[in-house]
């Protein structure tokens, strides 16, 4: 499908939920030709003025999101031959989702893990809530809690 294949976006961080929108969205781009695009975003630090520092800490957030990527997934990703790109963007979580997403016509959803209880967690709270009307592509919210056999009957 070249440049117009189906990408899935999903934003990882240290949870177990955005690990359970990750598989999701492998699966899914697995099963529809398509591919996934991994969001990290380093959020400022108040210390932080130094470039050399904050380079620092956005190749270690580069380095830990990969290998929640490969602990994640990489089973799938061998097996099925998908391709994850990884994109790390610095500043406020919320607002750097919406604009890595603004103008990108070839992301097919924004995929998000709810936490299994209590609060789902700021960026369902936002997409799902006051931003649900103003995203470019489909919003899905993945449950934290669901099983990796519930993940491959669904995708």
């Amino acid at each position: 499908m070249g440049d117009s294949q189906r990408t899935y976006l999903v934003v990882v961080d240290d949870s177990a939920e955005s690990r359970v929108a990750l598989r999701f969205a492998a699966r899914r781009a697995a099963k529809t030709d398509g591919r996934i695009e991994v969001l990290g975003v380093v959020e400022p630090q108040d210390f932080v003025q130094f470039g050399g520092v904050q380079a620092a800490m956005e190749e270690e957030q580069r380095l830990r999101i990969e290998g929640v990527v490969s602990s994640a997934i990489g089973e799938i990703l061998d097996e099925s031959g998908i391709s994850a790109n990884i994109i790390i963007r610095q500043g406020e979580v919320v607002k750097s989702v919406r604009d890595y997403v603004a103008g990108r016509d070839e992301i097919a959803a924004l995929v998000l893990g709810a936490a299994p209880s209590g609060s789902p967690g700021p960026l369902v709270v936002n997409f799902a809530g006051n931003d649900a009307g103003q995203l470019p592509c489909p919003l899905m919210v993945i449950p934290g809690s669901l099983t990796d056999e519930r993940l491959e009957q669904l995708s």
